[in-house]
């Protein structure tokens, strides 16, 4: 170097190529990673059209801390025998024969430190399940990622739009 302060135009240059240059890094890290592939192709739509709702497949959306995946229980009720004949149908009945839970890959997770409630949130706050995980039924196969992140901020805005306590003590174990 000669000595002299970079001009004005190559720091800013240089600043954006860092920022732009990091967030493809960050930005390609988080989101084009290898997403779960689920074990059946599951078609939400097909689903909420024939009526079911939410809490027909995910136990205690309405009544619990946790709403479940659906067991293998939950799916045989209507798919003992075929509906369908698709082969993603059949896979429940694989799962069945081979004495097996189908291993759903669980696409949220609440940090352990955090205390969440769906119930709380559900029947309480009369929150909508799509509020928090999407419009599930236009969706013909499963999501690959959440639908939205789940953070501190998006909790503390959501609290204070609708006038829910945002103590610290009420989420944070």
């Amino acid at each position: 170097m000669n000595g002299t302060v970079p001009s004005k135009s190559a720091s800013w240059l240089l600043g954006f190529g860092v920022f732009f240059g990091l967030g493809s890094v960050l930005f390609g890290t988080v989101w084009s990673g290898k997403a779960p592939t689920q074990p059946i192709l599951f078609n939400h739509a097909i689903h909420v059209s024939s009526g079911l709702t939410c809490e027909d497949c995910h136990a205690g959306a309405l009544t619990k801390e946790k709403a479940t995946l659906p067991g293998l229980d939950i799916c045989l009720g209507c798919h003992q025998e075929a509906v369908t004949p698709k082969p993603e149908e059949e896979k429940i009945r694989a799962f069945a024969r081979a004495g097996r839970e189908i291993p759903w890959a669980q696409l949220t997770r609440i940090p352990a430190h955090v205390y969440f409630s769906h119930r709380r949130h559900v029947t309480l706050g009369g929150m909508k399940c799509a509020e928090c995980h999407g419009p599930m039924e236009n969706l013909t196969e499963p999501p690959r990622r959440p639908f939205r992140p789940l953070n501190m901020d998006d909790c503390v805005q959501c609290h204070q739009q609708r006038k829910a306590s945002y103590d610290c003590n009420d989420c944070h174990r």
